[in-house]
Formats: structure tokens, sequence, C-alpha cells
């Protein structure tokens, strides 16, 4: 299988939607990830099904490198995000807290485990992305549209004898606590790497603008908070939806030449979106 790509689709309305769902557990980069082909890698595969009611989660469940080929039917869009638990933590724990009316804050995930993997999956558009993944009790995460998940299973992963090496990457991006690090032009076709460095949950999403003068005044209105920047947006592609500290990824760039601007729609304890405190640059895409 390989690295899933990305298409363009309208991020307007569903980059908003991404900031109410910031403040959640199971925030991540919505409406943005579609599948593609790529020369295979010799990974073990695990399979996540998507309905509406349910999500199954099947394959190879060991642990080291893996392709995660997420599928959906009758699903307009859902995220999938997979929590790797604490020990002595079950998922019964977490799915309490879930239903619970207690407000959340993302990052009160780390009470649990971490969100070790995440992504977007539609109707007719798998997703195939590669991750590493320890050995232990998971859950299964799915969101579709606002709100805390409604959808989700438990699964274990077993220790490997001989866990598999992802491939190589031509690109790393790293998210840090707030800035993004890493080249800043990117090869449509080639398979980058996106990690989160800061203690913090971040995701990584890449924002099309029409030229450079409109990246600089994007990163200006997302800096000073201006939600007026979205009419600025003409398209994008999800690098990663959130994740906790530690968490990597990878995925093959299938996106238009052009220039975009990185962003990361998490919030801080006090309201404000890292975009405020520095997480956005301007990055361009290449042949």
């Amino acid at each position: 299988m390989s690295p899933s790509r990305t298409r363009l689709t309208p991020l307007r309305v569903t980059a908003r939607s991404q900031l109410l769902l910031a403040s959640t557990l199971v925030a991540f980069a919505v409406s943005l990830i579609d599948a593609g082909t790529a020369p295979a890698a010799t990974l073990p595969t695990i399979s996540v099904a998507v309905t509406p009611t349910s999500v199954t989660v099947g394959g190879t469940l060991q642990s080291g490198g893996v392709n995660v080929v997420s599928t959906a039917t009758g699903v307009k869009e859902a995220g999938v995000q997979l929590v790797l638990l604490k020990p002595g933590v079950s998922a019964a724990e977490l799915y309490t807290y879930l239903e619970s009316k207690h407000k959340k804050d993302i990052n009160e995930s780390s009470k649990f485990g971490s969100i070790v993997f995440s992504t977007e999956v539609e109707s007719g558009h798998p997703s195939d992305v590669q991750t590493n993944l320890q050995p232990g009790q998971y859950v299964a995460l799915v969101t579709q549209g606002e709100g805390p998940p409604k959808v989700r299973s438990s699964f274990t992963v077993l220790a490997a004898k001989s866990p598999a090496s992802l491939p190589t990457p031509q690109a790393v991006l790293r998210a840090i606590d707030f800035a993004f690090l890493g080249p800043t032009t990117l090869h449509n076709g080639e398979l980058v790497g996106v990690e989160n460095e800061g203690w913090t949950v971040h995701m990584d999403l890449a924002l099309k603008v029409k030229n450079l003068k409109a990246a600089k005044q994007l990163v200006k209105l997302f800096g000073a908070g201006n939600k007026q920047a979205f009419k600025l947006v003409t398209g994008g592609f999800s690098l990663s939806g959130a994740v906790s500290h530690g968490a990597y990824q990878q995925l093959t760039i299938n996106a238009k030449p052009g220039i975009y601007v990185q962003v990361c729609f998490m919030e801080t304890q006090d309201k404000r979106d890292h975009t405020r405190l520095g997480m956005e640059r301007i990055i361009k895409v290449v042949k």
C-alpha cells in the first residue's frame, strides 16, 4: 500500500469548523485527505473501516512501521484518531471522560494516553498514511462534524518479532511550541514526514492562497486573530491532524504547485489559536 496523497478542497468552511473542534480531544483537520498511488512500501497494513455507527480495526496489528488504511462507507467525511492508552488505563475510562459534561482541553488526553495518529477519510476516498506504532492497548476514535466522538472501538497492537521500518522520507516537517521547523519548499509527489516535537497537541495544515502577497496578508491576519483571514484561502491540504507530543506519520504530497500558509489551529488554555503564537509560516509546493 502507499502513503496517503492529499488533494485540494475548499477550506473556508472546514477551517472554521476546525477552530470549534480544537478544544476537544478529537480535533483534527477536516475534509482534506484523499488516496493516491505511489510505489508500494513493504509494510504491514492496518485497516480502519468507518461507518456512521461503527469503526472496525483489523489487519496486521503489530508494532513497528505500518500503513494505516482508512476507508469509509456512508460517511461524507470523518476524522480518525488512534490513541495509545497508558498502562493500567482502560478504554472504558477514556469513554467515560469523553461522555462527561466536563469542558475538555485536548491536552487533557495525556491523562489517558497519547494521540499517536490522526487522519481524515470520506466515502470513496481511502486514506493511506504510514506511521510507527508501539505495542499496547489502543482506542480508535471517529468524529463526524462537531463535538466529541460518538463512534469508537478498542484494539491491541502486539509486539512484532521483527518490526518493520518506515521508508526514509524526502522531507520532514516538525511542530514545536510554537512554530514549524523544516523545509519551506515541498515537492509534489515526495514522501513527507510530519512530527510533533512540541509538548502540547498540534496539527499541521497547509492553506493555499493566490500569491505571496496574499500569504503575507494571511499570516498577519492570523497573527492578529482576525477570522476574516479565511477569505484569502482558496484550498489546501492536511499534513497531520491533532496529535500528541512525539507522534509521527508520513504521506505522499499531491498538491497543486503554489504558495501555501502552514498553520496550527489548536488552542491554548486561554483560548488563543496557536496561529497567534507564531504557528504560521509561508511555504510553497513545486513540481
